[in-house]
């Protein structure tokens, strides 16, 4: 584990809010251990171990049903720890892969067996090491004979350049953290409009409501001015909105949250039940469990 690198909250709290029955923890993550699934030579960051099991005992402790892994960056395109995680879940998780151009089909209809469901696009220039589009057009439509869909992490201020590039994917994409807006410029700003827009004119695109503790100036334990943002997602796109704990937080600098704290966030930014039921129920089982 790097020295300066923030572990996971050791004993969250018991949430207030109680999920409604089936609920899905649509992003989170599992890390090693990293003896037996060695972190990638590549890696920009190297975690503390977060390993399945823990993941699935915080599953349970905060009240959820499912889980829906993530493949991070620390392990590059190697999928052994996801795919040992979804293994372990007795169909209670899916997950999202990490590939390279050089996939197979054959590769790739073994990960659908043991529940993958798409793969991760990543933009975030801190964490990766940039991908020519060709290379991403590729993998998309090897991905689509299986009925995948793709995830995309980006920075607010790259959106308008990659505008062209998601419009053009073949299959359903999901943007990780809203598109990671700067709260401080409101629901208002172009940047963020800007995002809207894009998922009021493509109905291919679906949001995680993600992250309040890495977007919020604000900070724990209200993170308040998520809300709006979150709220605004959920009213305008209340099928295509999905909401994930981020566990076990990785590159967080500023404090490691409570992850009861987040779940608590929920009917602030869906406060009807009908509302909770599709951001946690519905939409993610519609998506990673309808086959």
């Amino acid at each position: 584990m790097d020295p300066n690198y923030m572990p996971f909250h050791p004993n969250p709290t018991k949430p207030a809010y109680v999920p409604p029955a089936g609920a899905v923890d649509a992003h989170c993550h599992v890390f090693g251990p990293g003896d037996v699934f060695p972190y990638a030579p590549q890696r920009k960051y190297t975690p503390c171990d977060a390993p399945k099991e823990k993941l699935f005992e915080l599953r349970d402790f905060l009240g959820f049903s499912r889980n829906v892994i993530v493949q991070a960056t620390c392990h590059g395109h190697d999928n052994r720890a996801l795919i040992d995680a979804l293994k372990a879940s007795g169909d209670l998780a899916r997950g999202i892969a990490s590939v390279g151009p050089q996939v197979t089909m054959a590769e790739l209809e073994e990960m659908d067996a043991a529940g993958v469901r798409g793969v991760r696009f990543n933009f975030v220039k801190r964490l990766v090491d940039a991908t020519p589009k060709e290379v991403y057009i590729g993998i998309a439509e090897k991905i689509a004979e299986l009925g995948w869909h793709i995830v995309v992490y980006f920075e607010a201020q790259d959106l308008a350049d990659l505008v062209p590039f998601l419009n053009s994917l073949p299959t359903v994409i999901v943007v990780d953290h809203m598109g990671r807006p700067d709260l401080t410029k409101g629901v208002d700003h172009p940047d963020f409009r800007r995002f809207v827009d894009l998922m009021a004119t493509n109905d291919r695109i679906w949001s995680k409501v993600t992250c309040p503790e890495r977007l919020s100036v604000v900070g724990p334990p209200t993170y308040d001015d998520f809300v709006p943002f979150g709220r605004e997602l959920v009213t305008r796109f209340p099928d295509r909105v999905l909401w994930g704990t981020d566990w076990p937080h990785p590159n967080m600098t500023t404090h490691m949250p409570d992850d009861g704290w987040l779940v608590d966030m929920i009917p602030r930014i869906a406060p009807s039940q009908e509302e909770q039921r599709a951001l946690l129920v519905d939409n993610p089982m519609r998506l990673y469990w309808s086959r």
